[in-house]
């Protein structure tokens, strides 16, 4: 599902306009980014958490030849599936 086509079945469940179903969304995922990016984590009881995790720098092998190079650290997303989330994607409902 892309974001335009997400946008579109937001808007019809909650009964508002595409336009402020955008906004709405647009102000989520900006509040959510601003949030991880401070290092915080953001949680939706039912649905899951976003965190960020550090990945400690590390050595890697090219495939095909035998260089090594240097992969330095990152700050990575992360997210937990919550419980309601999982039971309901495993029924298929």
């Amino acid at each position: 599902m892309s974001k335009v086509e997400f946008i579109q079945a937001v808007s019809e469940k909650a009964g508002l306009s595409k336009k402020d179903t955008q906004k709405a969304v647009d102000a989520a995922l900006e509040v959510i980014k601003n949030a991880l990016t401070k290092g915080e984590s953001v949680s939706f009881i039912g649905f899951g958490t976003f965190s960020t995790t550090t990945r400690a720098a590390r050595k890697a092998r090219v495939p095909g030849t035998t260089k090594v190079v240097n992969v330095p650290a990152t700050k990575a997303v992360k997210f937990k599936v919550g419980k309601k989330l999982k039971e309901s994607v495993a029924k298929g409902k």
